[in-house]
């Protein structure tokens, strides 16, 4: 039998191939797939970014309402604006009272007063220029009651533009008791105040009555008859004022003590007109010449009367 051909190997088919490396399991292989975990990341999930080291800057972030840097921004604005205001404020109120202060109160009245009259005679030119009665016309701004109210009080100025002059001490006396009338100003809180307490201390000694009428009207009624002020009564000696109303006292006795005074220099000056010359420019220049009077007038009296004789010739 022929002997076999032997077939040449070559020396890399020769060798023994190596055990492929296990490789891991694919996708498509049958193994059941678990979820990625938070610390597994899965296949899909994108890659994580490098983690901030300390060094490296942090990234601008987007304001937002609770940033405290944006709140105390907006704070420091507001305070701003805050003073721009009080500025602008303080700036046209110290402008208005320089103007105020730089203008004339009397001239300002006077110029009011002359705008007025300017405008009620142009008002009363062109009422009678259209044929029609001014005072009627004008009289239609105001009703009846403030008409006559208005009247009364004309009446009124004219009478005390009358009653000036002196007439006789009683009249003289009534102008004044008027007068302290009008100035005298009535302190009716304390009143009231002091009449409460009153009641209160009559009721709590049990000398008031509450009694209610048919009309339904509540009066409190006396039983001992001792409440009330009488010509007998001494409840007033334990009265204490204020000081204000003892102030306001010696301050009203004090006006009319120089307003006595004041009358009384002005009656001697005219007696002293009427009498002879007059020698003396004030009140201290007058006590100074009497008082040289009393110790050189025996010794003057001749030589005035000699200047007074040349004068005379």
């Amino acid at each position: 039998m022929p002997p076999s051909k032997k077939r040449k190997i070559s020396q890399s088919e020769a060798q023994p191939s190596p055990e492929p490396l296990q490789q891991p399991a694919s996708p498509t292989q049958s193994e059941p797939e678990s979820p990625p975990s938070s610390k597994e990341p899965s296949i899909n999930a994108d890659p994580p970014s490098a983690p901030e080291t300390p060094s490296q800057p942090a990234p601008a972030t987007t304001p937002t309402p609770d940033n405290p840097t944006t709140s105390r921004l907006a704070r420091f604005k507001a305070l701003q604006a805050r003073a721009k205001s009080s500025e602008a404020a303080n700036l046209k109120a110290a402008r208005a009272e320089s103007a105020r202060l730089a203008t004339d109160p009397n001239a300002l009245t006077a110029l009011q007063r002359k705008q007025a009259l300017a405008s009620h005679k142009l008002l009363k030119a062109d009422t009678e220029a259209q044929g029609d009665d001014f005072e009627r016309k004008r009289a239609w701004d105001w009703t009846i009651e403030e008409s006559e109210r208005w009247d009364r009080r004309m009446e009124k100025k004219e009478r005390h533009r009358e009653d000036v002059a002196f007439q006789d001490y009683t009249q003289d006396a009534r102008k004044i008791y008027k007068r302290q009338l009008r100035e005298l100003q009535p302190d009716i809180e304390g009143y009231e105040k002091q009449k409460a307490e009153a009641v209160q201390k009559a009721a709590a000694r049990g000398g008031l009555e509450i009694v209610e009428t048919e009309d339904g009207e509540v009066v409190v009624v006396e039983k001992s008859g001792g409440f009330y002020a009488t010509a007998d009564s001494t409840e007033f000696v334990e009265n204490k004022p204020e000081k204000a109303a003892v102030d306001r006292l010696v301050k009203d006795l004090q006006k009319a003590e120089d307003v006595r005074l004041r009358k009384r220099r002005e009656r001697g000056r005219e007696n002293e007109r009427d009498d002879g010359d007059v020698t003396f420019i004030n009140d201290k220049n007058k006590q100074f010449n009497q008082k040289l009077a009393r110790y050189y007038n025996k010794y003057t009296a001749e030589i005035r009367d000699s200047f007074e004789r040349g004068t005379m010739i």
